[in-house]
């Protein structure tokens, strides 16, 4: 099955690095111009020509700075890409890191900047993307959550609750889109090996090797093994590809059988 976006343009927010960056990379493989965002410029910058390596030269890489917790930088982020593009047709809603902690302890400020983040960054780029999608009958966005969205355990939140709000935003806005050939899905994130997998090995302090501590933590994988950001990948451009075109209102787990929910 050849998954092709050819003359697509994609915007994927969180972009410079781990599952984002993977995404991008598979996205130009497959013939579509990538818009990468970050907010970092050096990471950002690194990525993008990255990408662009990937894409041969046969398509175009754009980077832009923003954060999408900031609605002034969400504006100006689709400003920058439909003047750089033409247009979107992929949005891929990645940006956000997991915070967690006791529920008692979490403050308002915790709850308030993880939603704008998480969920109103979605809201207002869906919000930004859908009338032009819509009027071209064509378009296909895409979610990323976590399997907490799902089946949330003690200590998630306000992670798990944003990104259930964020399936629940995935499946109502799916049947508005329908009828005008816009796909909107979700992706739930397991574990997968990324650069914050490496992060979070080097903060544990541990004797362990990165590949030991790896191994270990995907014993507790019905599958036996941490999944690839390449994986990841994979899943979301057969979504955004023609190849997935009957296919909408989902929320699929990639996390090898580790969820208890379907």
């Amino acid at each position: 099955m050849d998954c092709r976006m050819d003359g697509r343009v994609a915007l994927i927010t969180g972009s410079s690095m781990g599952t984002g960056k993977a995404m991008a990379i598979r996205f130009a493989e497959a013939g579509a111009s990538v818009a990468v965002c970050a907010r970092r410029d050096d990471v950002l910058e690194a990525a993008r020509k990255e990408v662009e390596k990937v894409g041969g030269g046969k398509v175009k890489v754009t980077g832009h700075i923003a954060d999408v917790a900031r609605a002034e930088d969400i504006q100006q982020l689709f400003d920058a890409v439909v003047k750089a593009h033409g247009q979107v047709d992929i949005l891929v809603n990645n940006a956000g890191a997991s915070k967690r902690g006791k529920f008692e302890e979490i403050t308002d400020e915790d709850w308030r900047f993880d939603l704008e983040l998480k969920l109103f960054g979605a809201i207002r780029l869906m919000r930004l993307a859908l009338p032009g999608m819509k009027e071209r009958r064509w378009g296909r966005i895409v979610n990323i959550l976590n399997i907490g969205a799902k089946a949330p355990e003690g200590g998630s939140t306000p992670t798990s609750v944003a990104r259930a709000a964020g399936m629940a935003l995935t499946k109502a806005v799916s049947k508005e889109a329908a009828p005008f050939n816009v796909l909107v899905n979700a992706m739930l994130v397991g574990k997968i090996v990324t650069d914050q997998i490496a992060r979070r090995h080097k903060a544990a302090k541990t004797e362990q090797s990165l590949q030991d501590y790896v191994a270990a933590a995907g014993k507790s994988i019905p599958i036996g093994r941490m999944g690839t950001a390449e994986e990841f990948a994979n899943m979301a451009c057969f979504l955004c590809s023609e190849q997935g075109s009957y296919i909408t209102g989902c929320a699929i787990n990639v996390d090898g059988g580790l969820s208890p929910a379907v």
